[in-house]
């Protein structure tokens, strides 16, 4: 059965006194950040990491998510014992700036109108994003993040976070990532976009007032997004050209193919936990990500002086954030004499290698990075 995020209570939320000055010098006034926190917060708040949720993800990375009834989408990475041990560490995720499950959105009201903003919303980037949380962490007293975490959207954020908040920052761990979308990716979030658009039920984003929602397009834009999140590997050794058991070709163009019912369930369960006009803000978000274009594409600029440590993460079956791009954040901060370690791990399963359960090289490395930043930073012996 499906849950109506209005009726869902996101606590706790952050209230920004003042407003929030994005990239485009509007001022965002009213501006909440629904989050979630796990762990205690050590006495001389030196123990914080923010975890970065990708695109379509949520402040939901352990325990239940209230809107899906599932576990949280980092719920085998997050807890006691675990790679990032509440034990030892306090995590905090946030939803994003433009999100849908609690924090300041087109979904939310505008305090001017009294109404949803729907379109009217500002346009934002990924730096705002992270101004959001940087306003979060001065609420909660934390004057330097032991580390951030993130991948794919939430790699560039802990990418924005070295690069714009450097002090504030002691390690940065992007994964999947890149200092720029390409053209390929924008490519496809416009492709996602116009299928948004193209529903009839989207009526300029406005659908709210109407009772309906564009969910034939938002379920085409999760679905030619989620090809790009496997790989041809995964999707042949999951899937190949199997007809669902003991069917034969039935010569209609309904779904027929396993894999076409796969990407078909994707999209229906999407559109049950996300918002459309959400999901047009962030796309672009993610489109405008570029970290060298303010220092005329020079990308070792970017991290001048920074005394941040780095792990970056690639995967060699990721073709949409492929190991080239995380190679040359590499080369860049090597021009900068600083601290990082890179590593291209194997796995078949393309960009979501992430999230995958059994990514024990991944969660080995990770885990390896964390024990040697705690040491540095004087949170272990």
């Amino acid at each position: 059965m499906e849950i109506e995020a209005a009726t869902v209570d996101f606590e706790p939320i952050f209230a920004l006194d003042g407003k929030l000055k994005l990239q485009s010098q509007v001022e965002l006034a009213g501006t909440q950040c629904a989050y979630q926190t796990y762990g205690t917060l050590n006495a001389d708040r030196s123990n914080a990491i923010m975890i970065c949720h990708g695109l379509t993800g949520d402040q939901y990375v352990a325990g239940t998510n209230p809107l899906t009834g599932r576990a949280g989408w980092w719920d085998h990475v997050v807890g006691p014992g675990l790679v990032l041990d509440t034990d030892q560490y306090f995590v905090i995720c946030t939803n994003v700036l433009g999100g849908c499950l609690g924090t300041t959105g087109p979904s939310t009201i505008n305090p001017d109108t009294g109404q949803p903003w729907n379109m009217d919303f500002p346009v934002f980037t990924v730096a705002d994003m992270v101004d959001l949380q940087v306003h979060l962490i001065d609420a909660l007293g934390i004057d330097q993040l032991f580390a951030v975490i993130g991948a794919s959207m939430g790699g560039m954020m802990a990418l924005d976070w070295a690069a714009r908040h450097p002090e504030r920052v002691f390690a940065s761990i992007p994964v999947a990532a890149s200092w720029r979308h390409t053209a390929q990716n924008i490519a496809f979030h416009e492709v996602g976009r116009r299928a948004i658009t193209a529903d009839a039920d989207w009526h300029d984003g406005a659908y709210r007032g109407l009772g309906v929602k564009p969910e034939k397009g938002l379920a085409a834009a999760r679905m030619v997004a989620h090809i790009t999140y496997l790989s041809e590997t995964a999707f042949q050794e999951k899937f190949g050209r199997e007809l669902p058991r003991d069917s034969k070709l039935s010569f209609v163009l309904d779904p027929e193919f396993e894999v076409e019912r796969y990407l078909d369930h994707q999209g229906k369960t999407f559109v049950q936990r996300f918002d459309a006009a959400s999901y047009m803000y962030l796309t672009r978000a993610m489109d405008y990500f570029d970290l060298a274009a303010r220092h005329d594409g020079d990308l070792a600029a970017v991290f001048k002086g920074v005394g941040t440590r780095f792990l970056l993460v690639s995967f060699t079956s990721d073709w949409l954030f492929p190991t080239a791009e995380s190679r040359t954040i590499v080369r860049a901060l090597n021009a900068n004499a600083a601290d990082v370690s890179f590593i291209e791990i194997p796995a078949d399963y393309g960009h979501d290698s992430f999230l995958i359960e059994s990514a024990t090289d991944f969660h080995d490395v990770l885990e390896g990075f964390l024990d040697g930043s705690a040491r540095r930073r004087g949170l272990k012996p």
